[in-house]
């Protein structure tokens, strides 16, 4: 600005002095061209009056003649009589010369005329004689042009001095004018005091300042809610650009792709996880189609979700929202082992029934092996119900809708009534059980009044310390014993069973649980079971809030130990 400004008034500077010496040049040679015509038409008069007076004789002895004077005396006829400084021989008949023609019919005649040859100005008067010769004075003056060109270095000089002057007042007043605007301060429009006519400037700055400080608020009020929400939601959420870069993320993101980079923004997504499913999704995206894939690391299943952000008809970024779906796949895998184990399960004992039933009704089968067949598949029907009333049983505790009742009863008196009912079971394998603890009848608890009452769904626990039971006993060595224990404290009561079996190995006492699962099937293909005892327990204990704990040698058997809140 400083330097337009500069040149500008240089340049006015210039333009001003070129345009004034000019115009005086012009206006000073009009004067004395005027003051020339006048002298002329003077020396005219005197140089007439005495040729009148003396004749031609005057005109000879005019030697050498004033301020370039050239004297012509012609014949009414146009020829020419004397000349002051050409031969009258040689000069061209001067009847037509405008100033001749005025003269022989008024008497007086002016001219001018301008020589390129030699730059000169000349100017004629003629008078006509009383004889009616014409008498013509000519006088030679430099021309606008040459004069201007004498006065060339006299002007470039003072355009140099004006020229001086200019650029050091134009930049004193630059500094002047610029300086204010320089230390404006923007921040604070109305708080400047500079010129009057930056007011209208300076409101509406003030204006735009005060529009774009309240967006900025609402852009960081949104950025924050933003922030918040993405923040704390369980989903990852990235955006990203045309060119894969993430424009935002928040941190759920970051953990489900395991990203290894301290500030992903503005990274390629594509260098956070090198697993062929986000790479599909993304790039599928990327080509303007909602993409979706299931990526499986390191025991844990993502769903990604690729959308594409589309402006004008081209895809202008991607949406990416990542779900750990891992519970729910390994559910659906559970789902399928389940379904599985349940028709393997279900066909063994089917088809023994469906044989023997055969094998009766065929008339095959001896009088004699007839109730042997029959206890067969009584004893496959057993098995059956038995199984699916475990079934139904997980059913109802994986469903937990809070419709199970729930009661206040006595645990001792619960666990007394299920080793009485297990004692036939332990007798057949010599196997004896032992309880004590609280609700244990012994000399000792008689008449005691101290129970372990806690609160749960009766039928529910029933189940679980018979699984319990009936687990240490069939597991148990021939002529072995179990160990019931009771114990309370202020909150909880502990139930433990202690037996003296084959044990569980150490790597495989966190899968008993599972449903169907069994610990060397090759040793326990001889004990009956459906496989879903221990995961009924397992579910049952979660139900009422409470905690498992295992403890196995190999053997020498193994101790399963409930803690239940009261």
């Amino acid at each position: 600005m400083k330097k337009r400004i500069l040149f500008f008034s240089c340049l006015l500077a210039g333009i001003s002095i070129v345009l004034t010496a000019v115009l005086i040049h012009f206006v000073v040679y009009r004067n004395l061209s005027e003051n020339q015509q006048v002298e002329v038409g003077k020396d005219a008069a005197i140089i007439a009056a005495a040729v009148e007076l003396s004749g031609e004789a005057y005109l000879k002895s005019l030697e050498p003649l004033p301020r370039e004077l050239r004297v012509t005396l012609i014949r009414p006829d146009g020829g020419v009589v004397f000349d002051s400084e050409a031969d009258v021989a040689r000069m061209e008949n001067h009847r037509d010369r405008p100033e001749i023609k005025a003269a022989l019919e008024s008497g007086v005649g002016q001219g001018a005329h301008f020589s390129r040859t030699l730059s000169k100005q000349t100017f004629y008067h003629a008078t006509r004689l009383s004889d009616g010769n014409v008498l013509r004075v000519a006088s030679a003056t430099d021309s606008v042009f040459l004069s201007f060109l004498r006065l060339i270095f006299i002007t470039l000089a003072i355009a140099a001095s004006v020229f001086a002057v200019a650029a050091t007042i134009g930049t004193r007043v630059t500094r002047m004018i610029v300086e204010p605007i320089n230390r404006l301060n923007l921040d604070a429009p109305e708080e400047n005091a500079v010129y009057d006519e930056l007011a209208p400037l300076l409101s509406r700055m003030k204006k735009q300042n005060d529009t774009i400080a309240e967006q900025m608020r609402e852009i960081r009020r949104k950025q924050i809610e933003f922030s918040a929400i993405t923040d704390n939601m369980r989903e990852g959420l990235l955006v990203l650009d045309r060119d894969a870069r993430v424009l935002s993320c928040n941190a759920s993101a970051t953990a489900l792709l395991r990203a290894r980079v301290n500030d992903p923004i503005h990274r390629n997504a594509l260098e956070w996880s090198r697993s062929e499913p986000f790479y599909r999704a993304v790039t599928g995206a990327l080509d303007g189609a909602s993409s979706e894939a299931l990526a499986e690391s390191e025991g844990k299943y993502i769903q990604i979700m690729a959308n594409p952000v589309v402006d004008a008809g081209s895809v202008q970024g991607v949406v990416v929202v990542l779900l750990d779906v891992t519970e729910r796949e390994n559910r659906e895998i559970l789902r399928r082992e389940f379904t599985a184990n349940v028709s393997h399960e279900l066909k063994t004992p089917l088809t023994a029934i469906s044989g023997y039933a055969e094998i009766i009704s065929n008339g095959v089968a001896k009088i004699e092996d007839v109730p042997v067949f029959a206890e067969k598949i009584y004893g496959e029907a057993q098995r059956l119900i038995s199984l699916i009333g475990d079934i139904v049983m997980l059913s109802k505790l994986d469903e937990d809708d809070g419709s199970l009742p729930r009661e206040a009863f006595d645990l001792g008196v619960l666990v007394e009534d299920a080793v009485a009912r297990l004692a036939e079971s332990a007798s057949k394998k010599a196997v004896t059980i032992a309880f004590s603890g609280e609700g244990a009848e012994s000399e000792e608890s008689a008449g005691s009044t101290e129970t372990t009452k806690i609160r749960g769904v009766r039928r529910i626990l029933d189940e679980v310390v018979m699984n319990v039971l009936d687990n240490a006993i069939k597991y148990n060595v021939e002529g072995g014993s179990v160990t019931v224990f009771l114990e309370k404290t202020a909150s909880h009561a502990i139930l433990s069973v202690s037996d003296t079996g084959i044990g569980i190995p150490t790597d495989e006492q966190e899968r008993i649980f599972e449903r169907f699962y069994r610990v060397d099937k090759s040793r326990c293909s001889a004990v009956e079971g459906t496989g879903l005892g221990l995961s009924i327990v397992k579910h049952g204990v979660k139900l009422h809030g409470g905690e498992i704990e295992v403890k196995s040698t190999i053997g020498a058997g193994t101790t399963i130990t409930l803690k239940l809140p009261r």
